[in-house]
């Protein structure tokens, strides 16, 4: 699993992953698992899987570390 830290989260459900190299992933608040998106906090680190979407890599199976 790939590891990072919430850089942005919206109000719209979604989200941005800062990665250990420094690129941005979105995701997608249905892909938080054991955490809801609401508890979420920019700054928090969280681990997650490198998935493909229809823009892009995004992270899925977002975890709180």
């Amino acid at each position: 699993m790939a590891e990072g830290k919430i850089k942005r989260l919206t109000d719209r459900g979604f989200g941005f992953i800062e990665t250990s190299d420094g690129q941005d992933m979105f995701f997608h608040m249905s892909a938080c698992e054991g955490c809801r998106f609401d508890d979420l906090r920019e700054g928090q680190q969280v681990e997650f899987n490198v998935g493909q979407g229809p823009k892009g890599p995004r992270a899925e199976s977002v975890r709180v570390v």
